[in-house]
């Protein structure tokens, strides 16, 4: 496989063709990350507008006695309350603006980037608190750190609204702070662990169920008000008193322990690990070649953190770029945006496109669990699962026939990495329609 094609199947979103970027693939892919394309967020609902709009759906489903969550973005539109219907074209307008940016910002592999921290940080719309949060949360906390320094990424994640509510902590009381003495209520440990197992250290960074307790402790007092301004907020009354004590290091009570903790965890040689490893297997191959995640957890780790040094690390070795690394199975959504960006087609008609994707595996916004959607190819890749992206290109074909030569477009997208067989299928087949869905069909089209 050659860097050109490496650079824009295996790193980005399928190129329309690779001549822009053969002359120096390692530079194109490089130049993202100095000056990464924003996302326009304008015009779309922040979090204190999704909490109040959540609000709104909550009092009406009370109302006519029906409290059952909505999915974010899915759902027959026709059977919904007019608060769901508002609440469902809210999440559409705002998935639709960050797929439409995928598929026409001229830095992919800087946005998938962003994607891969989206997914680490999960939340989901899995509860009806959640509701109208999980895109908000992607270009508040997300996006504004994502080429920063991590510790600034964890903080806006932990500290999110989503975040908050999604895993519980805005629930929970210090059982010996003054509220809970007088609640029935008290700590709440979802958010430490995955703060501990998910987001920086990982399930085997060295930490302790006590660590848990303790992490659990210092996050005490952090929480959303209901009809607040959309930010965390720290209620001394909630919080944990006296000193906690995480991974050997003694925290004093109140609102800095958090900032301190995360610069510890930050600085954790696992943090360093586990973050690099995922990287790794995110955008190069299922199994971390070693070499490869040790550069990269090692500029993790001498520069505490620094987004923009770790993507250089990774993506400037020479490992990164090795043709023979088994290829990764795309995710449903990355097959469809691939489709759309290799093609430079617009999403015409959003709500077909979620229910499509959900077809193939993939509920939008509504991962399975905190540890996201899994980014290994066992996990997407079955006979059902072809056959349906395969029912899916071919449908997607006959609507698209008139808008592409595939037997050039393929020529153009992969050159000689491009098998003579499926040149071979796309050549003799019978129509262009036919031609283009043997080309999204194509091994070479679902791996990345």
């Amino acid at each position: 496989m050659q860097a050109a094609t490496i650079a824009s199947h295996r790193f980005g979103f399928s190129e329309t063709s690779l001549r822009a970027i053969q002359a120096d693939p390692r530079a194109w892919v490089h130049n993202q990350f100095k000056q990464p394309v924003a996302f326009d967020s304008s015009g779309l609902i922040d979090s204190a507008q999704a909490m109040a709009l959540t609000r709104d759906v909550l009092k009406a489903d009370k109302a006519a006695t029906s409290a059952t969550p909505a999915a974010p973005v899915s759902g027959a539109a026709n059977a919904l309350t007019p608060s769901r219907k508002t609440l469902r074209e809210t999440n559409l307008r705002a998935l639709e603006r960050r797929w439409q940016h995928t598929i026409a910002t001229p830095t992919p592999v800087a946005e998938r980037w962003v994607q891969f921290w989206t997914n680490h940080f999960t939340v989901a719309a899995t509860k009806a608190t959640l509701a109208a949060l999980v895109w908000p949360f992607e270009y508040e906390a997300i996006r504004p750190h994502a080429f920063g320094n991590f510790k600034d990424l964890v903080r806006a994640t932990t500290l999110h609204p989503a975040m908050l509510l999604y895993l519980d902590n805005a629930q929970s009381i210090g059982p010996d702070s003054k509220a809970g003495k007088r609640r029935d209520k008290g700590l709440n440990e979802n958010l430490a662990r995955e703060l501990l197992e998910l987001h920086t250290l990982g399930v085997h960074g060295g930490y302790t169920q006590e660590d848990v307790t303790q992490t659990a402790k210092i996050l005490t007092g952090w929480t959303v008000r209901p009809d607040g301004d959309g930010n965390a907020s720290f209620v001394e009354n909630l919080h944990q008193p006296g000193s906690k004590r995480v991974l050997g290091k003694t925290y004093r009570e109140g609102d800095s322990a958090l900032g301190h903790l995360l610069t510890d965890l930050t600085r954790h040689p696992s943090c360093a690990k586990f973050v690099a490893t995922k990287l790794v297997r995110h955008f190069v191959t299922d199994e971390p070649p070693a070499a490869l995640v040790e550069a990269v957890a090692a500029r993790f780790h001498s520069t505490e953190g620094d987004l923009q040094a770790v993507a250089q690390a990774l993506f400037r070795h020479d490992i990164a770029w090795q043709p023979d690394h088994p290829a990764k199975f795309k995710r449903p959504d990355e097959f469809v945006l691939s489709a759309h960006r290799m093609l430079k087609l617009p999403i015409s008609n959003i709500a077909q496109t979620v229910d499509a994707v959900q077809t193939m595996g993939l509920a939008v916004g509504r991962a399975p669990s905190p540890q996201g959607w899994p980014d290994r190819t066992e996990e997407w890749l079955s006979p059902d699962a072809l056959l349906k992206r395969v029912q899916w290109a071919d449908k997607f074909s006959q609507v698209h026939r008139n808008d592409a030569d595939a037997r050039a477009l393929v020529k153009l997208a992969w050159g000689p990495d491009l098998s003579s067989s499926t040149l071979q299928h796309i050549e003799r087949a019978e129509s262009s329609a036919q031609s283009l869905a043997l080309a999204l069909a194509s091994p070479e089209f679902q791996r990345r």
